[in-house]
């Protein structure tokens, strides 16, 4: 998804999906030692990194800020008197909402996954891991500077042909990278992803309450619940999704996880990450692409500047299945459409789901 998406949706929603979400208690407990944050006293902080020798001895911390609105993780960036870097920490449960559980591994997929491309092309267009501490599940990154997510696309309404084809090319890059047998199988993120993705929006009583979104957006939804050749295909779609594969994929290759600055273009958040099929990643990012533009043929685009092997009907699937829940599931976009224009967006979703 991602569960970081489904957190951006509307409160209203939340509230009345909560029972669905909620995951019993917070695991308090088990929580890190050294919970660092924006409220962390610059003192503690300079001491803590000191100890990991993070810092050079004479290194004195300027400031702390947040490079962004994050959801998932705590991400500060630090600057001091010599550099500017990222920390970037897990919890047990999604920093922003913490009523919701969460994976605490997931940040060391993240770093397994940096660490994976780190000997390929791909290495230019990742941060890199500048220390990492497994006890207190937090990450030390280069900082990329002030970038942009690539979310504008959604507002623009269109993608440079240059962009679009460099994000073909890198994810090929991903793809084609061998990974070791011990490579994260993430499966508990992928869990919760594939509720979200798979099952929770094609159910009829699901809880959610979509013309809270946006008037008529619940009657748009119903031929999705009810179709029973859609949520068969949807149903082994997911199957392949929480099964082994041989593919580094990244996992949420969308636009909140692409970020440029000047000429540059960087890939981010690759905390979904697993070994699975390429169709997924590929399937997600023209889900997107379509939904920022309105456009089905930019499926063919991108499969046909993807190199490396591809299923296009799978990949249809994928675009289809994406679109559908995050029109009408939890993981509402920052994206402003008529209901008129989400129903030509669900038509065509249709149309790719059924691979025509």
């Amino acid at each position: 998804m991602s569960l970081v998406r489904f957190l951006e949706a509307p409160q209203k929603i939340l509230t009345s999906c909560k029972d669905l979400f909620v995951f019993g208690s917070i695991l308090h407990k088990t929580f890190v030692v050294n919970a660092i944050d924006i409220l962390t006293p610059v003192s503690e902080l300079q001491d803590y990194l000191l100890a990991n020798e993070w810092l050079e001895p004479q290194e004195s911390i300027l400031s702390v800020e947040k490079p962004g609105e994050g959801n998932m993780n705590v991400v500060l960036r630090v600057t001091t008197d010599e550099r500017s870097f990222i920390l970037k920490q897990s919890r047990p449960y999604v920093a922003k909402y913490q009523h919701i559980e969460a994976p605490l591994e997931r940040i060391a997929v993240e770093k397994k996954f940096y660490q994976a491309v780190r000997d390929n092309a791909v290495n230019v267009h990742v941060p890199k891991i500048l220390g990492y501490d497994a006890a207190e599940h937090l990450l030390l990154l280069e900082d990329l500077g002030h970038c942009e997510e690539m979310t504008v696309i959604y507002r623009n309404g269109a993608i440079s042909p240059k962009q679009l084809d460099r994000l073909v090319f890198i994810l090929g890059l991903i793809h084609r990278k061998s990974v070791s047998s011990d490579f994260p199988e993430n499966l508990e993120m992928r869990q919760l992803n594939h509720q979200h993705i798979f099952v929770l929006p094609f159910l009829e009583d699901n809880g959610f309450q979509l013309d809270d979104v946006q008037i008529g957006l619940q009657e748009l939804s119903l031929p999705f619940k009810n179709d029973t050749v859609i949520k068969s295909i949807v149903k082994k779609v997911g199957e392949k999704y929480l099964s082994p594969g041989n593919t580094l994929i990244h996992g949420d290759y969308y636009p909140g996880s692409w970020m440029t600055e000047a000429e540059n273009l960087y890939i981010i958040d690759p905390e979904f990450g697993f070994v699975g099929f390429p169709e997924f990643d590929l399937g997600v990012m023209a889900a997107h692409i379509i939904m920022a533009t309105g456009k089905k043929g930019f499926l063919n685009r991108i499969y046909e500047k993807y190199q490396g092997e591809a299923d296009k009907q799978l990949i249809s699937q994928v675009a289809g299945i994406e679109i559908v829940r995050r029109l009408i599931g939890l993981a509402q976009l920052p994206i402003e459409r008529s209901l008129k224009e989400k129903g030509k967006l669900l038509r065509k979703a249709r149309k790719l789901i059924l691979a025509r």
